[in-house]
C-alpha cells in the first residue's frame, strides 16, 4: 500500500484525517468518527507513506527522534497538515486534509456576525473551538473575504502554513514559525514593522503571543487569531489566566479595549449521516460586554449573549437547540458538546 492509494480512498470517502503508525493498522477519522482500516500495511509500507511526505532534512530531522509539524503540497495541488511523532520507539503521523478551495461564509453555514467582524478595521476577533472543529477553515475563510473585497495588506503566522492564498485585492505575505520565523511572538513584533492591515495568528500559545497580539491591535491593526477554547467566557478566562498575575488585570484592561469579536465552533454529525454541521456561539462586543469583561464578571456572559440576539450574537445552547428542533442532529450529540445539558433540554422542548 502507497501514501497515494490512503490518500485517494480518504478523498473518496470525505476524511478528514489519517493516522499512520509504523506497526499497526491505519485508521481515518470521517465525519468526526474514526475507523480502523484492513488490510494493516507492513512497518517498511508505513514508514515509506510517512517519509513521501517530507523532505530529506525532514526526515533526518525526526530520524533524530524530534517530532515535527509539517505543511505539504501533494503533486496534484492537495494540501495536507501532517504531525509526525514518535510512540513505543515507532514513528507515527496524524495528516489532516485541507479543502482545496476556500469555502465561503455560505458554504461554511457561517452567521452574518462572522462578516461583521471580518470587516471590522481593527483590533482582536477569535475564533475557538475544541481540536478538529474547523477553527482553521473558519479564519482561512475570512482571510480570504478580506482578500475578495479589501486592498489590505495581510500578514499570516502559521505553523505550519495551511491554505495557500493567491493574491486578489489583497497583499498576502504567509511566514511559517521555524522556517521563516522563530516564533509567533518575535513574527509579531516583527510584523508591526513591516506595515500590515490585517495579521493572522495560527494560535495563541503563550503570554509573549498574546501580550504581543493585543498590542498588536492596540496599534491600529485587525488581528485575528485562534484558541482551544469552548465558549466566550472560557476564551476571557484563557486570556487572562494565561498572564501572570501581576500582569493580569492590565491584561483585562487591555483585552476589553481591542476586543472585536468571539466565535465559538463545533462541528456535529447530521442525523442522516452524511456529514457534519456547524454550531456556533457569537459574542460581540458591545459596551455592555466589554463592561462585563474589566469588571471581571465574565460568568454573567452567557446571559447578556442570550439578551443580545437581536444584534447578531447566540450562545451555543441556542445553536444546538436549533438544530434539534430541525431534525438536523440529534439530542444525544447535541448533549455532548453542550455547555450546560440540562439547559439545552430546557430550551428545546421543555420536557425531555
Amino acid at each position: 500500500m502507497t501514501f497515494e492509494e490512503i490518500m485517494n480512498y480518504a478523498r473518496k470517502q470525505q476524511c478528514s484525517d489519517i493516522h499512520i503508525t509504523v506497526g499497526t493498522a491505519l485508521a481515518v477519522r470521517r465525519y468526526g468518527v474514526l475507523t480502523i482500516l484492513d488490510p494493516t500495511p507492513t512497518a517498511e509500507e508505513s514508514k515509506q507513506m510517512i517519509f513521501s511526505i517530507l523532505s530529506e532534512d525532514q526526515i533526518n530531522y525526526v530520524n533524530s527522534g524530534k517530532d515535527l509539524d509539517v505543511g505539504v503540497m501533494l503533486p496534484d495541488g492537495l494540501r495536507i497538515r501532517a504531525n509526525v511523532y514518535h510512540q513505543r520507539n515507532n514513528l507515527a503521523a496524524s495528516i489532516r486534509i485541507l479543502q482545496q478551495n476556500i469555502p465561503t461564509f455560505e458554504k461554511l453555514g457561517l452567521p452574518a456576525a462572522i462578516r461583521q467582524m471580518a470587516e471590522t478595521p481593527r483590533g482582536l476577533v477569535l475564533v475557538t473551538g475544541p481540536t478538529g472543529s474547523g477553527k482553521s477553515t473558519t479564519l482561512a475563510s475570512v482571510v480570504n473575504y478580506i482578500n475578495m473585497n479589501s486592498a489590505r495588506h495581510i500578514m499570516t503566522i502559521e505553523d505550519p502554513i495551511e491554505y495557500v492564498y493567491p493574491h486578489n485585492k489583497a497583499m498576502i505575505h504567509q511566514r511559517e514559525v521555524g522556517r521563516d520565523v522563530e516564533s509567533f511572538s518575535l513574527a509579531l513584533r516583527s510584523a508591526l514593522r513591516e506595515d500590515p492591515d490585517v495579521i493572522l495568528v495560527g494560535e495563541m500559545r503563550d503570554y509573549e503571543t498574546i501580550s504581543a497580539a493585543i498590542t498588536a491591535a492596540e496599534t491600529g491593526h485587525l488581528v485575528l487569531s485562534t484558541l482551544h477554547t469552548t465558549s466566550a467566557a472560557q476564551t476571557v478566562e484563557r486570556i487572562i489566566d494565561a498572564s501572570p498575575l501581576e500582569a493580569q488585570e492590565q491584561i483585562r484592561a487591555q483585552f476589553a479595549n481591542v476586543i472585536r469579536g468571539v466565535f465559538t465552533q463545533q462541528l456535529l454529525p447530521l442525523k442522516d449521516g452524511s456529514g457534519r454541521i456547524l454550531a456556533s456561539e457569537v459574542m460581540l462586543a458591545t459596551p455592555a460586554i466589554t463592561n462585563l469583561i474589566r469588571e471581571s464578571k465574565t460568568i454573567q456572559i452567557p446571559s447578556m449573549l442570550q439578551q443580545s440576539r437581536a444584534q447578531g450574537m447566540s450562545t451555543m445552547n441556542d445553536a444546538l437547540a436549533d438544530l434539534v428542533r430541525r431534525d438536523l442532529v440529534s439530542i444525544i450529540e447535541a448533549k455532548k458538546v453542550s455547555p450546560d445539558a440540562q439547559s439545552l433540554v430546557k430550551a428545546i422542548h421543555g420536557n425531555f
